[in-house]
């Protein structure tokens, strides 16, 4: 009569699976995040684009730039979470959008993201340059 054969895993192989999907952690967390940061970052962009047509609509009926935005356009919220505060910069002429970090959005290496009453974009308080941050 023969024994059974003992079934089950051995301690090295569940150590080679349990560093495998470690490494598999560590690749795809970070990358995930700058997916979310950059679909929250195309938000804030969005709004600072709105909000400066608004402006130009605001301008041409009043002929003044509004120095103030209405509540429900100060503030770019993603799933009930508040990731940027825009507020109205009116010592740059003739005015400049500045969407500041928030909540989630508080560490983005881009930083905050301006846009003027000129077009121009870019970027303050940020690591990466405003090239890359406007770009995708």
């Amino acid at each position: 009569m023969s024994r059974p054969r003992a079934q089950g895993f051995t301690l090295i192989e569940v150590m080679v699976v349990v560093a495998i999907v470690a490494i598999l952690a560590a690749i795809a967390i970070p990358a995930y995040t700058e997916y979310v940061q950059r679909g929250r970052r195309a938000e804030a962009k969005t709004a600072l684009h709105q909000i400066a047509q608004w402006q130009e609509r605001r301008r041409t009926e009043t002929n003044a730039y509004a120095t103030a935005l209405p509540a429900g356009m100060a503030s770019v919220s993603s799933g009930g979470t508040v990731t940027y505060t825009i507020t109205v910069d009116t010592v740059a002429a003739p005015y400049r959008l500045v969407a500041a970090r928030a909540g989630p959005m508080a560490a983005d290496p881009c930083g905050d993201l301006t846009l003027t009453g000129l077009g121009v974009r870019g970027n303050v308080n940020g690591t990466r340059g405003w090239q890359e941050c406007w770009a995708r």
